[in-house]
């Protein structure tokens, strides 16, 4: 029986994706082990979002070939995608495998162990499809994944807003949405499974449906009189949360990143109506100012921001905003990151992702004027850092002698006690001092007491 061993680098998507390589190589006979450990296979699913992911990507590639000079080393994914010459040149290679192929990686792994004296590496059109001409939703089934008591079901592949720092396009390709009686037969599975919550991801999840219709996501919310299309549009979307919404046993529906255009009162109010959605939405917002926004190709306004959040506001009682923030983006001024700050207080976020900006070859952004040096971006970070751990324990403390409903999902020793942890449905982590394994994968309702660390809440049973 060979071993195979799995590292993922980047996002949710890249997470979801992995459980299914690692399921399909189980279901065919395969060993798991541990990356550490040494195998006959190592796979490692690659990240290309900025600079750092790139060179995380090619050290686990190396690190798997020193664990192992003999074994197959598989690099896999998005650095995979858009950095082929890079690939084709790299020893530690032996086969290199894109996206929308990933379901075929045993079939794909077997070829070239069967043929390993012969043409080397595996690339091309056999390995590494050109995505602009594959624009079919690569279907991939999952039954269960990595995480105990919540599972990640992938809806679209694929993006087509080009924003100007962005490879994400190239490496993914065109919007891609898979169709509804999967993603549900997918979720019923889960649920069977002992799974009490359904997380739904993909790149680009605002436009899914899109090439069901065939429609422009940007021509649907170019003007304020496109916003009956925009409800047409997000009607797919819909349709896909009302059928999880009736799953027996689910009990929550909590959902990926949006685009603030998608928000409108109509698509609020219809998502509320479905009481299994976590009050939980992560609005990427990128900057906040316009200016900066319009170089960066986001296609909206800070207005268009607030008044999405303030829709969200209005149908959910005091729902988790978080967001993602690129500090020191080409051309950003003082006054300009100024203005982001500003913005950034106004809405009270939960919580904040902060990056620094990282230049991407191929992109626009790549090549603007005005690069701002690292210093300045470190100091950027900085600043927006303190800002979110005022927000983020301001959202909290406002929560404090609450009962909060909270699914148990491990046993977690902090200061050297055991606790049991878990997160509520708009994601605040609860800690309880308990060992009861049993209770792992359940929804208790839990009393908040006060802050047991930075980001954990402590809390007693109220039942």
């Amino acid at each position: 029986m060979k071993s195979v061993a799995f590292h993922n680098l980047g996002c949710k998507v890249n997470s979801y994706e992995l459980d299914a390589m690692q399921q399909y190589f189980h279901k065919n006979g395969y060993s798991i082990v541990d990356f550490a450990q040494k195998a006959d296979i190592y796979v490692v699913n690659t990240c290309t979002v900025t600079n750092i992911a790139d060179r995380k990507s090619r050290q686990m590639i190396h690190k798997a070939k020193a664990l192992n000079p003999d074994a197959v080393v598989v690099a896999v994914g998005c650095y995979v995608q858009t950095h082929q010459g890079e690939v084709e040149k790299d020893e530690s290679i032996d086969l290199a495998i894109g996206n929308n192929k990933k379901k075929d990686i045993v079939q794909l792994v077997e070829e070239f162990l069967s043929d390993r004296a012969g043409k080397g590496k595996t690339l091309g059109g056999a390995s590494i499809p050109d995505l602009d001409k594959d624009p079919v939703y690569e279907e991939i089934k999952l039954e269960q994944t990595a995480e105990h008591t919540r599972a990640y079901i992938k809806i679209q592949d694929g993006c087509n807003q080009f924003c100007s720092y962005c490879a994400i396009p190239y490496a993914r390709g065109r919007v891609r949405s898979r169709e509804p009686e999967n993603i549900i037969e997918e979720a019923k599975t889960m649920v069977s499974r002992g799974y009490k919550e359904i997380v739904i991801t993909g790149i680009h999840i605002s436009s899914y449906g899109l090439d069901f219709d065939g429609t422009s996501y940007n021509s649907a919310f170019a003007t304020g009189s496109e916003l009956a299309r925009e409800f047409q549009h997000a009607g797919h979307f819909l349709g896909v949360i009302r059928k999880l919404n009736e799953i027996e046993g689910l009990e929550r529906i909590r959902l990926g990143s949006f685009e603030p255009r998608i928000i409108t009162e109509g698509f609020a109010k219809e998502l509320a109506a479905c009481k299994k959605v976590c009050p939980h939405f992560h609005l990427s917002l990128q900057s906040g100012s316009d200016s900066v926004l319009e170089r960066m190709n986001r296609r909206y306004t800070c207005e268009d921001f607030r008044r999405g959040v303030e829709v969200l506001r209005s149908c959910f009682d005091r729902p988790a905003i978080t967001t993602d923030l690129i500090a020191g983006f080409p051309g950003e001024t003082e006054e300009e990151f100024e203005e982001t700050l500003s913005f950034v207080e106004s809405i009270g976020f939960y919580e904040t992702h902060i990056f620094p900006f990282s230049r991407r070859k191929g992109t626009v952004a790549d090549r603007l004027p005005g690069q701002l040096t690292e210093k300045q971006k470190k100091e950027r970070c900085a600043a927006l850092a303190k800002l979110h751990d005022k927000q983020s324990e301001a959202y909290r403390r406002d929560f404090l002698g609450s009962g909060q409903p909270v699914l148990f999902e491990r046993i977690k020793e902090i200061g050297e006690k055991q606790y049991l942890t878990g997160h509520t449905p708009n994601y605040m982590e609860v800690a309880i001092p308990s060992s009861r394994e049993e209770l792992i994968g359940q929804i208790r309702t839990v009393k908040l007491l006060d802050f047991l660390e930075k980001e954990v809440l402590l809390g007693e049973f109220a039942e």
